[in-house]
């Protein structure tokens, strides 16, 4: 029993909480139906549909006999990042793949929507960290350990309570985030539009005032093509190898056992791994910082802020603009402001080329793109006039996309503070009225 009166401490089966396992096998791909959620999936307690695989409509019955979520059911990884969770929507129809398991509330001790962030406090990572099995590839939980799991079990009122406030920040924080969503589709159309379709010059080519742009942008693009080496391309455009175009550096990682290079340190440092679970192409800060003298051991020192960061390996293909200064490993191509094609300018550019990026890539362990290989790709380079333009309209948009960005993490930082507090009753909600408005 806890000290605070009515807060109980209860395994989730006492609690009424029921493990459901998966079903033990991976259905075939498809390229429609519907959505077959894997651990990649499993993101910052949500599901992130984007690149999820699909199976057909006959696996999906097949795959959902013995299991199928719910809306409020959590989802856990037992396997890979052990404990990490997820909500399930309502209106989301889905299955699960193998190192998944389902946990859901018969609602008599438990709130179905309190239970996602049962899951999420200091309870639940303690009960992780002592049932955990390590293994030498992975570590894992065993399904039949998880409902013995013990945690501290707020009265109903309470957990009414809780799940307001921190589902209040919750929608706040993914109201921003698909705000900028929203924002880089924009931009990243409008990309397409005027440097790869070259749509409005197709528009005055053919006598018509191209769409969506005043006299004056429409004056920037010409009326006519040429032929180039990537095919026909805006007169007077250029093709151009990215290298003499965009200034691209490399990193590296001072020694990680030597504490003078780390302890202590105020510059940030980033490894691919700071942006694998950003949800937009903004990098704020980094989990690991470095001193002075670990700095010195950085061949390219500290990069600008505005600087463009493409992981070049483990994988390929994250992208963001870095918002401070900061020093990258070798798993980075940085590319510097004041190139002629200026960061934001290639955030965009990388995003429409990531299929040819990648297939200059080569490896024996894992796939890389070096500097040697990136920077001969051929690029359409256009008048600076037009990419003055263009990086006029996108930077507005960008510029709220940062914004955005900080005040979700504001908000996350906030809702994560609190979370462990409320759940243990440390803190009452009465000394928290209005801090969601």
């Amino acid at each position: 029993m806890s000290s605070e009166a009515g807060w109980q401490k209860l395994s989730l089966k006492n609690a009424g909480v029921t493990l459901i396992d998966c079903d033990h096998r991976t259905p075939p791909a498809a390229d429609t139906g519907y959505p077959y959620i894997a651990i990649p999936q499993i993101k910052n307690g949500h599901i992130e549909l984007d690149g999820v695989r699909k199976i057909s409509p006959e696996h999906y019955a097949e795959w959902t006999r013995k299991l199928k979520p719910q809306a409020n059911d959590v989802i856990v990884v037992r396997r890979c990042n052990s404990g990490d969770s997820a909500l399930v929507p309502h209106g989301l129809e889905c299955a699960i793949g193998q190192n998944l398991v389902v946990l859901r509330s018969d609602g008599k001790r438990v709130i179905p929507e309190f239970l996602r962030w049962l899951v999420s406090g200091p309870d639940w990572w303690e009960q992780v960290r002592k049932f955990i099995n390590v293994g030498a590839v992975f570590d894992s939980l065993k399904c039949r350990e998880i409902p013995h799991f013990e945690l501290t079990i707020p009265p109903m009122d309470a957990q009414r309570e809780i799940t307001t406030l921190l589902g209040a920040l919750d929608d706040r924080i993914a109201l921003l985030r698909e705000t900028n969503a929203t924002l880089e589709a924009i931009a990243q159309a409008m990309f397409k539009s005027w440097f790869v379709d070259f749509d409005p010059v197709h528009a005055k080519q053919q006598g018509r005032a191209p769409e969506g742009m005043s006299e004056s942008t429409a004056a920037l693009f010409p009326d006519s093509f040429e032929e180039s080496e990537l095919g026909l391309v805006p007169r007077g455009w250029k093709v151009a190898p990215i290298g003499d175009v965009v200034e691209s550096v490399g990193g590296g990682t001072p020694n990680t056992k030597e504490l003078s290079y780390w302890d202590g340190g105020v510059h940030c440092w980033t490894t691919p791994k700071d942006l694998s679970g950003i949800q937009a192409p903004v990098l704020l800060t980094t989990e690991r910082k470095l001193t002075d003298k670990g700095l010195a051991k950085v061949s390219s020192g500290l990069l600008p802020a505005g600087s463009l960061l493409l992981s070049s390996r483990a994988p390929i293909g994250y992208l963001a603009i870095a918002q401070v200064p900061m020093a990258i490993n070798q798993g980075y191509i940085g590319m510097l402001p004041n190139s002629k094609l200026p960061p934001l300018f290639m955030l965009f550019w990388c995003r429409q080329n990531m299929e040819i990026i990648k297939g200059r890539a080569n490896g024996s362990t894992f796939m890389e793109i070096s500097k040697k290989a990136f920077r001969p790709i051929p690029a359409v380079v256009p008048p600076a006039s037009v990419i003055d333009e263009f990086m006029q309209a996108a930077g507005v948009m960008f510029e709220r996309i940062v914004s955005n960005e900080q005040q979700a993490q504001t908000l996350g930082t906030l809702r994560d503070t609190l979370l462990p507090r409320l759940i243990s009753g440390q803190l009452r909600l009465p000394d928290l009225e209005g801090i969601a408005q």
